[in-house]
């Protein structure tokens, strides 16, 4: 018998910038033809943010002579599935664009991961550049490098692991956001302050509610530190295997109930839910303290997200769409649960803590 091995051990540098600024988006395509970055460019976007900055943004390409095209799918949770991943990828090989074009992801969470998840396997792989619009793209989505579409069965399903080249926040896109879109994006934000950093929860505490009335210097201290977080837990722990599980955090249940309602809830009402419902399980395994959990939910109330999912759930179907969820191990849902605010717990070394099913469904019962 003949053996013959293929050594493929390297050192890979896949970091990058996240620049936040006010009236930033002019100036993407300018560095990125300073970068020379690729020789064209698709800006994918969704069929709401391409009205509001998608043909902006465009024309900004153009004047840079830097050859580009718009793509566009249906704005929804509902479309980002393999359908419109394939119809996206059409649209590109019709233009005829190489391995040495670009993805410009332009929108919110569902459009960097499934622009995200394009440039990741178009011709076997391709750079791209998450520009997030929404408040949960900015602090969450669009850090990272997780890309995926959702399946029947349960949310970022079939997906990979492909970090941006660069990301550009520029807080002026979030103007244009209704408040329901701001607070869906503060559930993420008041996440990491349970998980990673008890000061930014009481900043959050304190300073919360002035970001529904865009006070600049706030917002841009809670993006920032988000990002700062997330972007820590991800250095790291790049592909999940211990640490960055915490990011996790109310997203066992709430992926469930977005599935379930079919993302008639949206995902930061989702999350909101979950976390409560996550905290109670960590009270109920003395993991955590009664008094910060009351803080949490005052919080999520006071930024005016949901706490209790609607009666008309069956917690059975609830628990069987967490069995199908990406994190269970084993057939056995796990999740992060808080030991006090700006940390997790541990059992045995794992922050995946596997939850037993009588457990889950008398928290999951209980007001």
């Amino acid at each position: 018998m003949e053996k013959i091995k293929v050594n493929l051990k390297k050192t890979e540098d896949k970091s990058y910038e996240i620049i936040i600024g006010e009236g930033i988006l002019k100036q993407i395509p300018l560095d990125l033809k300073k970068e020379n970055l690729a020789h064209s460019y698709a800006i994918i976007t969704d069929s709401k943010v391409a009205s509001l900055y998608g043909e902006e943004l465009l024309e900004e390409f153009k004047r840079a002579d830097l050859k580009t095209h718009l793509i566009s799918f249906p704005a929804g949770e509902e479309h980002k599935n393999r359908e419109t991943k394939t119809g996206l990828e059409d649209e590109m090989l019709k233009r005829k664009m190489g391995r040495d074009s670009a993805v410009v992801a332009l929108g919110g969470g569902v459009v960097g991961d499934v622009a995200g998840f394009v440039s990741a396997t178009y011709n076997r792989g391709i750079p791209f550049v998450q520009v997030p619009t929404t408040v949960v793209a900015c602090v969450d989505s669009s850090i990272g490098g997780k890309t995926a579409v959702d399946t029947p069965h349960g949310k970022n399903l079939i997906g990979s692991f492909h970090q941006p080249w660069r990301v550009y926040i520029d807080i002026e896109t979030l103007r244009t956001l209704a408040e329901k879109e701001i607070r869906e994006g503060l559930a993420e934000v008041i996440k990491y302050g349970v998980i990673k950093d008890e000061t930014f929860f009481e900043f959050l505490e304190k300073n919360i509610t002035h970001v529904f009335s865009f006070d600049s210097d706030v917002l841009t201290h809670i993006i920032k530190r988000s990002c700062q977080i997330k972007g820590e837990v991800v250095e790291l722990d790049e592909m999940e295997s211990n640490l960055r599980k915490i990011l996790n955090f109310g997203h066992t249940i709430g992926h469930a109930i977005e599935n379930l309602s079919d993302y008639k809830i949206f995902h930061g009402q989702a999350i909101s839910m979950g976390m409560v419902a996550e905290g109670k399980i960590a009270l109920e395994m003395g993991l955590w303290k009664k008094v910060e959990f009351d803080r949490l939910v005052s919080l999520l109330k006071k930024t005016g997200l949901h706490t209790k999912f609607p009666d008309y759930f069956d917690v059975s179907l609830i628990i069987d769409t967490m069995k199908l969820d990406k994190k269970t191990r084993g057939g056995k849902i796990e999740m992060v649960l808080p030991k006090n605010l700006g940390a997790m717990a541990e059992i045995d070394g794992s922050y995946g803590i596997k939850i037993e099913e009588g457990l889950l469904s008398r928290i999951l019962n209980s007001d």
